[in-house]
């Protein structure tokens, strides 16, 4: 290797084919240990390509692929699962090797773990009540004492005690919050639907997070005790969703319950049971250190850091070092579901932990440690290296053009969409004309979920996850949504003719998305007051909440993040009795929309401009 001079600095060169690894959000410090140069000469090399930088800057991944490659090195950014794998790597934990030395012989069986899902009030809570009421063990002990957030129930199956673990979550958000870490906990999903209501948009969400997950789904038809109740309907609404019942010829277990009455728990405990031995291998090693996954954590006044931890694989023991994410410490105590203190916890049972030093989040996985000093290290890195790429850039997921150039290189051959509108006529509508677009068997289109109403943070959690790019007809989310998409780098598409977003999709999929107007967001003000009048027509006393308000720009009515008219302008703007071009945020004016005079208290008056937007690639 050469050290040839740039800018009066010596720096070394690879040979074009060399490779250096590094992680997303890395310094000129770091790059310059891999390459064993100066950091102070890379400061000047990134000048002399129009970049300035600190040598302890966090940089994105195009600066350091433009610096390798100026030096002669092919950039590869390490994925944080890669990266992560090889931090615990150099503190000699390695996963992968774990699972490979593992033979049959080691493994053992492992109770499943599930988690209930469905539409509000359709009994969830109730059913897990009456689950609990329903375990054996936990009679004979005295019933449960309290709640952690995960729980395991023993019911007689075949002659013999079965174990079930419960992971009691909030609902499908937390699921994919979970997911979105990389942490896939869930054997089983119970979908819970009620009998008298039938499939509701909820009930839909929930189906899609555990389709996208993977896992099998045993359907619990809740109240049939009402009057009302008309399971079969919901049997015929279910298999539109490819959740087909037994009864029909298909895979999917359904079982009428009644949580009210707690009758049929028995009965939805064995079709679990029987899913899992049908469906899955459920077996783990018990006989090495503990591996598995933060369910819950808060800090307690009296207790401080407690977590709730699901052990996937291998046995916890109260003493241990342990390390969830970025928090680390010593195992003080566990607890189990009844609060009984307990030495140890084999695979798929959920406990909870005293002794961490601060709060991981839900989905953070966790080890076990050779000593405490090895845990601070390994959650020092971690802290340092999220940091890191927190600066560094916000995480940029799949746009239409981004899914263009990646299916040119050949990476990808998947368009995942999550289609939300106003009615569910054009939702219906809008899939059924994407899914028709035929070009050819190189590239599918799939989508993930589809719904009525705004866009909420759920759909852009589930966009998260699985890389996908939502699409919004006649709907908008709130400026909290849109900011978290912007900050997850989640793609929005706004469209309030079909046709237009139909050709957007197919030309992505085609490779031939042409160059774009982007819309940009101006502000957004809130309808206050109205006032009539004879002349002017309605005029909207509004207060500004986002950005600024403009004379002239375009607009739209929004009323509960549904847009109620499109293709305004601001007419007429006056700040108390004069008139004004503009009025910025924290400030109320009257708003005129010209003939458009169906507003009301509460509508949010959106207003926009349109921004040629070139293609990168």
């Amino acid at each position: 290797m050469s050290a040839p001079t740039i800018g009066g600095v010596s720096v070394p060169r690879g040979d074009g084919t060399t490779v250096v690894r590094i992680r997303r959000g890395a310094s000129l410090n770091d790059f310059a240990d891999r390459i064993d140069a100066n950091p102070a000469s890379l400061v000047t090399v990134l000048f002399h390509l129009g970049e300035m930088a600190t040598v302890t800057q966090a940089l994105d991944e195009g600066t350091l692929e433009a610096l390798g490659g100026e030096l002669g090195y092919v950039v590869e950014i390490v994925s944080p699962e890669d990266e992560d794998r090889e931090l615990l790597e150099s503190f000699d934990i390695d996963l992968d090797a774990e699972l490979e030395a593992e033979g049959d012989e080691d493994l053992q069986p492992r109770p499943p773990v599930v988690t209930v899902m469905g539409h509000v009030d359709h009994g969830k809570t109730k059913l897990l009540d009456a689950i609990r009421s329903s375990d054996v063990v936990a009679g004979e002990a005295g019933g449960i004492t309290q709640h952690i957030g995960a729980y395991q129930v023993t019911v007689e199956h075949e002659g013999a005690d079965r174990a079930i673990t419960f992971i009691d979550t909030p609902g499908h958000e937390a699921f994919t919050a979970m997911r979105a870490r990389g942490a896939d906990v869930t054997d089983i999903a119970i979908l819970v639907v009620a009998a008298d209501d039938g499939v509701m948009p909820q009930t839909i969400e929930a189906l899609n997070h555990a389709q996208a997950a993977g896992v099998p789904i045993v359907v619990a038809v809740n109240k049939i005790d009402k009057e009302s109740a008309n399971p079969d309907k919901v049997m015929q609404q279910l298999t539109e969703y490819n959740l087909v019942a037994e009864a029909y010829g298909g895979d999917t277990m359904f079982v009428p319950i009644s949580a009210l009455k707690r009758t049929g728990i028995d009965e939805l405990l064995e079709a679990v049971l029987l899913t899992a031995d049908a469906s899955l291998d459920l077996r783990a090693n018990p006989d090495k250190d503990a591996r598995g996954v933060a369910i819950e954590a808060n800090l307690d006044k009296g207790r401080g850091s407690v977590a709730t931890v699901l052990v996937q694989s291998g046995t916890l023991n109260v003493g241990d070092a342990i390390v969830a994410g970025t928090a680390y410490g010593r195992v003080r105590a566990m607890f189990d579901d009844r609060g009984e203190a307990l030495a140890q916890a084999g695979p798929s049972c959920p406990v909870q932990v005293l002794g961490l030093t601060s709060v991981p989040r839900a989905g953070d996985t966790f080890l076990v440690a050779p000593d405490d000093r090895t845990a601070r290290q390994i959650a020092d890195k971690r802290d340092a290296a999220e940091r890191a790429a927190l600066l560094a850039r916000r995480r940029k997921r799949m746009s239409l053009e981004d899914f263009t150039e990646a299916l040119e290189r050949g990476k990808v051959d998947t368009l995942n969409l999550v289609l939300k509108g106003d009615v569910s006529g054009a939702v219906e509508a809008l899939e059924d004309a994407l899914l028709k677009i035929d070009v050819g068997d190189e590239v599918e289109l799939r989508i993930i979920h589809r719904g009525v109403g705004a866009i909420t943070q759920n759909d852009v959690n589930l966009a998260t996850v699985d890389n996908a790019v939502i699409i919004g007809f006649n709907v908008r989310p709130d400026v909290r949504v849109a900011e978290l998409a912007d900050r997850e780098g989640v793609d929005i598409r706004y469209y309030s003719i079909i046709y237009q977003a139909i050709e957007d999709v197919e030309n992505s999929l085609k490779g031939m998305l042409k160059p774009i107007y982007e819309e940009v967001q101006l502000g957004t003000a809130e309808i206050r007051q109205i006032f009539r009048s004879s002349k002017f027509g309605n005029i909207a006393g509004s207060i500004v909440r986002s950005g600024l308000i403009r004379r002239n720009a375009a607009a739209r009515v929004l009323r509960d993040g549904v847009v109620v008219g499109d293709n305004l302008k601001i007419e007429s703007l006056r700040r108390e009795k004069d008139d004004v071009t503009e009025v910025r945020e924290g400030f109320e004016c009257g708003i005129g929309l010209g003939s458009f005079n169906d507003i009301r208290e509460g509508d949010v008056i959106e207003t926009f401009e349109m921004r040629e937007k070139e293609r990168t690639a």
